[in-house]
């Protein structure tokens, strides 16, 4: 039935070149990067932020309704376990690996600083690609893992896939710990691990969530037979999950995963029927094995996060240019900029920390880090993760309301923002199990003196007045809350560790404005860019305090049973 008027239709929020677009990520890196380098790699930054505003935007906008699935028999009756991935993700590897967004960080053409490239890479790659940065943070951490284990035969077989910038050679790697007795607790793991007579380890029991299943090779953990629990009695495997005939080798796939978000990423339950294995270092100690794989997942964990918000702020802006409401665009209405601020503040303040860790990955990898960079670092990579996953899922959820109804709607592409932001605290450690990483990585490595030198350090360097106060009271939050800490270390550990979330998002998110200070100081002198110390002066005044009084125990105890 055709209408006496023409109704209206909103336009759709639009994207242009997300590198060009990206003010803070430009300022980063120009401050980061030499000049001759950056020029190198503009061009290939500047082509992915084409392709994720232009041409994978689109496809993942006409992808969304299609998800994995999968196909357990033939039409002849043969069990063949099949997981068909959706379009983009296809196109997704192949550009991938023809963009080295795995293969930049092993090639070190820019030394240390390939860490920045690579990260770069995968900062704008990841938003357009529905979370294919899933399969190739545990392809950047297995080829990291597998690098510094000095199996040679292992490296010689798996590297040069996992770093591959063909498409045709190219494979990613799973990583399969979680079961069902635990998933932080991998010391829990019932697969147990037994080795035939002509010394080959074969592998059988229950993974109960491993994402990106379609991978070629994965890293998983089992107990050899004879070994005693816990995680020490457990060893670090590489397995291939087919044969030459493609295949699986002994592994049965019970069933994909129903998940909130991350819905293209295939992630299945599986089953191990004495699947052929390879230890990669000794036959003990798997979880210390795998730590580094954890702590290059942990690292893409945060520049997803900040990728994230980028992409729900480009959006909500561009919408707030074109939606008119009570006579003016949303970009004119003071609470409507002012709830935008908010949330650039969020992201801006979290992308120096950011890209700090992954200079100091880099320096690791070279061997150039000290070891004061390298007691910060262990306790860096726990903060980043935590402190940007839970500023990543506030900015998704505030940015889907920035567009009222149409935020809610599944065919506007809206709410996979905040859908698959939500699995970001969750994820390689969830925000409670990383703030006890944080204390241990305090008590045992020392790093809180570092990140206090350097915050201070940034304070004495910092020109501008404003600026320059913010430090010394960062520097000062620092020192209270480790006073705080020092207090109750040996004394009252139960208190200390039902506080630890408290204490790790304070030392979080005082260090990330400790840098947006450090940041915004050379902005204003080197760019004339006065918006990053606007943004320092709003994070500071929103408050990184995150420590309240201490209830007694038994008072929290019964809220919390509600007893």
């Amino acid at each position: 039935m055709s209408l006496p008027f023409a109704p209206f239709n909103q336009p759709a929020p639009s994207l242009g070149n997300q590198y060009d677009e990206d003010r803070v990520l430009r300022s980063i890196l120009k401050r980061m990067l030499p000049p001759d380098a950056l020029r190198e790699m503009e061009p290939g930054l500047r082509a992915l932020g084409e392709l994720g505003g232009g041409e994978l935007y689109q496809m993942q906008l006409a992808d969304r309704l299609n998800e994995p699935k999968l196909t357990h028999f033939d039409p002849w009756g043969n069990r063949i376990d099949q997981i068909e991935v959706s379009p983009l993700w296809k196109r997704a590897e192949r550009l991938a690996a023809e963009h080295g967004i795995v293969a930049t960080a092993y090639e070190r053409k820019h030394g240390a600083l390939s860490r920045v490239h690579q990260f770069a890479l995968a900062y704008l790659f990841t938003p357009s690609t529905d979370i294919y940065s899933c399969p190739l943070a545990m392809t950047d951490g297995a080829a990291h893992t597998l690098a510094a284990s000095g199996n040679h035969a292992i490296m010689d077989r798996a590297l040069p896939h996992l770093t591959s910038r063909d498409p045709r050679t190219f494979w990613t790697s799973g990583q399969w710990m979680t079961e069902s007795t635990g998933g932080s607790d991998v010391g829990q793991t019932e697969t147990i691990a037994k080795q035939d007579a002509d010394g080959t380890w074969r592998l059988y029991g229950r993974k109960w969530f491993t994402s990106a299943t379609t991978s070629q090779m994965t890293l998983t953990l089992g107990r050899p037979e004879g070994n005693g629990p816990g995680g020490h009695g457990l060893a670090l495997f590489y397995l291939e999950t087919r044969d030459g005939n493609g295949a699986l080798q002994n592994i049965e796939i019970g069933r994909l995963k129903d998940k909130l978000g991350t819905r293209k990423v295939p992630t299945a339950e599986l089953f191990l029927h004495g699947t052929p294995a390879t230890p990669v270092n000794g036959t003990t100690s798997g979880i210390r094995n795998i730590a580094p794989m954890l702590n290059i997942t942990r690292t893409w964990n945060a520049v997803c996060s900040v990728a994230g918000m980028r992409r729900g702020l480009a959006l909500a802006r561009d919408f707030a240019k074109k939606r008119v409401a009570f006579g003016a665009p949303l970009a004119e209405k003071p609470l409507h900029i002012e709830t935008l601020a908010d949330l650039q503040i969020e992201f801006e303040a979290a992308m120096p920390f950011v890209f700090r860790v992954v200079a100091l990955l880099g320096k690791l990898e070279t061997g150039e880090i000290t070891e004061s960079e390298q007691k910060l670092l262990r306790l860096l990579t726990p903060l980043v993760k935590l402190t940007t996953a839970k500023q990543g899922v506030r900015v998704a959820s505030e940015v889907l309301e920035c567009f009222g109804g149409a935020g809610y709607v599944e065919d506007t592409g809206l709410p996979v923002l905040l859908r698959d932001a939500q699995v970001l605290p969750i994820w390689e450690g969830t925000t409670n199990v990383l703030s006890l990483d944080t204390l241990r990585a305090i008590s045992r490595d020392g790093g809180l003196g570092e990140l206090l030198g350097e915050i201070k350090g940034i304070a004495q360097s910092t020109k501008d007045t404003e600026l320059r106060a913010i430090a010394e009271a960062c520097a000062a939050r620092v020192e209270k809350t480790s006073a705080w800490l020092m207090e109750r270390a040996g004394t009252n550990a139960m208190e200390l560790e039902s506080q630890a979330r408290r204490v790790a998002l304070t030392f979080g998110e005082t260090y990330e404005l400790a840098l947006l200070v450090e940041h915004a100081d050379w902005a204003l002198r080197v760019e004339g860019d006065a918006r990053p110390r606007s943004a320092a002066r709003r994070f500071h005044v929103r408050g990184t305090d995150h420590l309240r009084p201490v209830f007694e125990a038994a008072e929290t105890r019964a809220l919390a049973n509600d007893a």
